[in-house]
């Protein structure tokens, strides 16, 4: 890195050659003014050249706006259709109007923490507050993103490493009764029996929406009572589904009961009931959930929420969602006394810690019941208290025991 300062009357031009600006292709300088003596203007310079080297300067012509968009382009082949929607929306709608035009070496931790403040207070539609969630999304883009443009050499530093975005308060689960979820997919099943069916393995399961769309026969062992999740669907652009990885990027197999592995051996011969029908069959790679009639297509993750929802309203649980009976499974597992991995196994969760973040409020009533379990235990095995002698019966005496007589020799 080259550095050559001139004096211009009683100041010194430092100029240091940083290389060419990444967005616009120009030639950088990083400039500076100097006031004092050749030997410490030339110290000055030595210091800029160093301060330089080590990216403590940012580009030059480079805005918020321009690092968000090389960012979001690199990023996307690795980002879920639903997330790319996401993450677009919230660069279109909050980011870019409010911090586009920043300059990146004007970027500080004070401007984004500003931002956040203004987006709960005002930040919605028609001037509404937005939700904590919302702000938190915006931090993680903006986070993303000038983290690579440090990598980039783009800024020395990170300002959102620091920024405070809101807390996301934890919202208390409330899964239903095994009554209720009986009755969604008894209800469910009058109509579409493939719908009740789903419903059964999601509550059974524990499996997420998109990964019962995305199950395949051939993922299914009957005989041995087990299934593997290894895919998903989600909706992606002009509603078309899109088959990925799942959330956590990995497989899991998870064993079935003998009521869902008996749901799913009635799913399968309707189907191939449906396909003889049409002249078809149902191969190994079929969907397991289907409309076409030899599988050949997922349902759309939002067709079954939209169905799920016709049928709670029918049968007056509308606060019910269709994510609810993954926390029904989880609970239930959770309150038989089932290891925290064995659940996080099941869920498909990263990792215990995960699960016992989500569900920590259950886990303390559960030891609240153990706590009181144990009690009992303990109160039933404890010798009873002596009781006073009975004087009732010798009118007054007391009954002294009697000495056990020696046998005469």
């Amino acid at each position: 890195m080259r550095g050559h300062m001139r004096q211009r009357g009683d100041v010194w031009e430092l100029r240091v050659y940083v290389g060419r600006d990444p967005v616009t292709g120009r030639k950088k300088t990083v400039t500076r003014s100097f006031h004092g003596g050749k030997r410490e203007a030339e110290e000055a310079l030595s210091r800029l050249v160093t301060e330089t080297a080590g990216g403590g300067h940012a580009a030059q012509d480079a805005t918020v706006g321009d690092l968000i968009d090389q960012w979001f382009e690199m990023a996307k082949p690795d980002l879920s259709p639903t997330t790319i929607r996401g993450y677009r929306r919230a660069i279109d709608s909050y980011i870019v109007p409010a911090l586009g035009k920043v300059s990146l070496a004007r970027l500080g931790t004070a401007q984004i923490d500003r931002f956040y403040t203004q987006l709960r207070a005002s930040g919605g539609s028609g001037g509404q507050p937005l939700a904590p969630a919302t702000v938190r999304q915006s931090h993680a883009i903006l986070r993303r993103a000038l983290n690579q443009g440090v990598k980039w050499g783009w800024l020395a530093t990170n300002p959102a490493q620091h920024a405070s975005p809101p807390r996301v308060p934890r919202t208390q689960l409330e899964p239903p009764s095994p009554e209720d979820v009986m009755r969604l997919i008894e209800e469910a099943s009058k109509e579409n029996p493939e719908l009740g069916c789903l419903l059964h393995v999601a509550a059974t399961t524990g499996a997420r929406r998109g990964e019962l769309c995305g199950l395949r026969w051939r993922r299914v062992d009957l005989k041995a009572r087990t299934m593997t999740i290894s895919r998903s669907v989600i909706e992606g652009g002009k509603g078309v589904a899109v088959e990925k990885d799942t959330k956590t990027h990995a497989a899991r197999h998870i064993a079935l009961d003998s009521d869902t592995a008996a749901m799913l051996t009635s799913q399968r011969r309707r189907m191939a009931e449906r396909a003889l029908a049409s002249g078809t069959a149902v191969a190994d790679e079929a969907f397991v959930f289907s409309l076409s009639p030899d599988g050949s297509t997922s349902l759309q993750p939002n067709d079954v929420t939209k169905e799920f929802i016709r049928v709670r309203r029918r049968i007056g649980l509308n606060s019910v969602r269709l994510h609810d009976l993954r926390h029904f499974a989880a609970t239930r597992l959770l309150a038989a006394g089932v290891p925290v991995r064995t659940v996080s196994g099941r869920l498909g969760h990263a990792n215990a810690a995960t699960t016992l973040g989500v569900y920590a409020h259950f886990l303390e009533a559960f030891d609240r019941e153990a706590a009181e379990a144990l009690g009992a235990v303990l109160a039933a095995g404890r010798r009873p208290e002596p009781t006073e002698p009975d004087t009732k019966a010798t009118g007054g005496g007391t009954i002294t025991p009697m000495r056990a007589r020696r046998p005469k020799s």
